[in-house]
């Protein structure tokens, strides 16, 4: 009889770590969507080439204590589409975009946009909030004032 509870106590035990191993897994899986970028005089400067696969990257930027997200794609025509990872309709539940083929949808309402529409013309409801963006040379240029723009998503 000891024995038989002996076993329940090891695979209670068992049972409870592969909890903590998959919320820990969770958790820095959820983080690790994220690359932190800094301003340097008064611009993000991140390199086109990241962009290279057609993958969306996602990017976090530290206004002060609060981090504004974003994210920056390659669309099918080649154009560099950047957007607030956040909407006008859906940023209260602060679950973002993420990529599916050449759409990004909302994780919130599950609304679909076209990536080769993101831009100054496709704003409000559940768009991706435009962020202005240039391309100069290799490297895609964000003013860090228009990232302070969009602090109020976040």
């Amino acid at each position: 009889m000891a024995s038989q509870g002996m076993g329940r106590s090891t695979v209670v035990w068992g049972g409870a770590l592969l909890i903590v191993l998959c919320t820990t897994v969770v958790f820095a899986f959820s983080l690790g969507k994220y690359e932190k970028v800094k301003a340097s005089g008064g611009v993000i400067s991140i390199p086109v080439s990241k962009l290279a696969d057609g993958k969306a990257k996602f990017f976090k930027f530290d206004d002060g204590g609060k981090e504004v997200a974003f994210f920056a794609v390659k669309a099918a025509d080649g154009g560099i589409r950047t957007a607030f990872d956040a909407c006008d309709a859906c940023y209260k539940s602060k679950k973002g975009y993420d990529q599916q083929g050449d759409k990004m949808n909302c994780n919130n309402c599950n609304q679909k946009f076209a990536v080769s529409k993101l831009g100054p013309n496709a704003t409000g409801g559940c768009n991706p909030g435009y962020l202005p963006s240039q391309v100069s040379g290799t490297s895609i240029i964000i003013k860090a004032s228009d990232l302070k723009g969009g602090a109020r998503y976040f």
